[in-house]
């Protein structure tokens, strides 16, 4: 099994992709990262899956990747997401994940972002929750 990459390195490792992209994908990454952030200043970064950005509380929340027409994010729960602005415009068929895809020149809706970000992480820390819940014997 794979050592997991030290989230210094992933970080940083994730500002080179952006670096290296050289393109509205890395302009458009580093825009959701930041958004990401702002939405929740606990978020772990991480680097999975031989090169994806991955940006976990509690659990993963979403990934941050890049195509060549798309940068994608994909919501591991979002089925599961309320999302009243309708930025889940992908992956819409499966039964938990969701995916926001961004095509170049859209504008990103940063507020509904940071709702969504924000609701994932809720739903990820309720998770975590009801298990530690369950597992304490009843007394």
């Amino acid at each position: 099994m794979k050592k997991p990459v030290a989230v210094e390195s992933a970080s940083a490792l994730i500002d080179e992709k952006i670096k290296a992209l050289g393109d509205w994908r890395g302009v458009m990454l580093a825009k959701v990262r930041e958004v990401i952030r702002a939405a929740d200043a606990e978020i772990v970064e991480e680097w999975k899956w031989r090169g994806t950005p991955v940006f976990s509380h509690g659990g993963i929340v979403c990934t941050g990747e890049t195509y060549k027409s798309v940068v994608k994010l994909t919501f591991a729960k979002g089925a599961a997401l309320k999302d009243p602005s309708g930025l889940f415009n992908s992956s819409l068929d499966g039964n938990v994940r969701r995916a926001i895809d961004i095509r170049e020149g859209e504008k990103l809706d940063e507020a509904a972002l940071e709702e969504l970000i924000r609701e994932a992480v809720a739903l990820n820390l309720k998770g975590k929750s009801n298990l530690k819940s369950k597992s304490k014997p009843k007394g």
